[in-house]
Formats: C-alpha cells, structure tokens, sequence
C-alpha cells in the first residue's frame, strides 16, 4: 500500500491552566506558560527539518502558539475550528472539573457504556466532536499536501485516533496524551489511516532531563 499523506498531530504546549488542573475546552481561551513555550521549541529543534507542506491548527491561542515557529518559517497556516477541543460546556474554567472529580467520572463512565451522545450542559458529546472531525478529514483528503502538522487539543486527539482507526469512540481513552505529545499518522492510498508513533515525547526528554 501506498502512503498518500504523513500526518504529523501534536497537543499544544502547557497553559497555567493545564498546571492549575482548571478545565478549557474551546471556550476558555489560555495562552502558553513559559513551559509550554519551552516544549513547543523543543518540538521544533527536533522537527523543524520535516517538509511540512501545511500548518492546521484550531482556532484556539495555544494550538497556534504552539505551531508558531513552524508557521514563521512561511509555511502555509489554515486555522480550522474543527480541529478544537471538545466543548465542556459548564465545566469550562473550573478547577473543581479533574480526571478524578465525581463529575468528570460519571461523564467518562457514560462514554466508556458507548453513550456517546452525553456531554456538559452547553457542553460537546465526543459524537459532536467526531462530526467535526470528518469534515476536516474529508477536506484534507482532497488536498495535494503531502507532509502535514496539526496542532490540536488532548480529548480531540484521543477521539481522533478512534476516528482514524474506524474505532468507537468508547475507546478513546486508550489513547494517552500529554502537553506536546505528537501522534504519527499515515494516510494510504486506500484511504486508510495508520497510526505509525503513539504519544511520542522523545523531543522532550533533553527539557525534562532524561
């Protein structure tokens, strides 16, 4: 099989908020911290010898900021508010809103049952995240670009993969993630997807001191 596309998808450096445990979603709007500005140049001391034909990120700060040396080399941006992360509608901006709150569980135990459909009040199902999802696949598949970089969110990368792989979205949580971990995806020329490096922090490891 033939490799149409190298897809190179990477979650956005730290925030304060990320440090802080307090919930973004796409309606809370953070910039980097300083640490988060220090992954993102050790991404790009590793990757910016890569060919990218295209830069996408979300429409969020972060995402941008996190891509921007890529973007300053004049590689062509498309900033797509498909690729931002999921809507936690009421939780956003809350530090009560963690992995081990007794709101956050309920909602992931409903994902993990197959109810894909639940979500926050004014808040985004990952069935809602994964309509956005294949619209920017199908957009992208149409495109020439060969060697590509996303810069996204964390819960979207995790329900991309299942999107990706043709798994459900029960799933995602298979998939781990951290602050600028990168995800390698080949496109075929079956149209099939392929994940080649899963949560891959090498790039970080002279920061973190490993």
């Amino acid at each position: 099989m033939m490799i149409e596309k190298e897809i190179y998808i990477i979650r956005h450096g730290q925030t304060d908020l990320n440090a802080q445990g307090i919930v973004q979603g796409k309606g809370v709007d953070a910039p980097l911290n300083e640490l988060g500005r220090k992954q993102s140049d050790a991404f790009f001391q590793v990757y910016k010898h890569v060919k990218f034909d295209v830069v996408y990120t979300s429409s969020l700060l972060r995402a941008q900021q996190t891509a921007s040396q890529f973007i300053a080399l004049g590689i062509p941006h498309i900033i797509d508010s498909n690729l931002d992360e999921i809507g936690w509608g009421d939780a956003e901006g809350k530090a009560n809103f963690t992995d081990h709150s007794d709101i956050f569980e309920n909602l992931t135990t409903e994902w993990k049952a197959g109810n894909i459909y639940y979500k926050m009040p004014g808040g985004e199902s990952p069935f809602d995240v994964q309509q956005r999802q294949l619209k920017f696949i199908e957009a992208l598949k149409a495109t020439d670009y060969k060697t590509v970089l996303i810069a996204t969110h964390g819960r979207f990368i995790r329900a991309l993969m299942c999107t990706l792989t043709q798994r459900p979205l029960s799933e995602m949580d298979q998939f781990d993630h951290t602050n600028l971990c990168l995800y390698k995806i080949e496109l075929h020329t079956d149209g099939s997807f392929k994940i080649i490096e899963h949560n891959n922090q090498g790039h970080l490891n002279e920061l973190m001191g490993l």
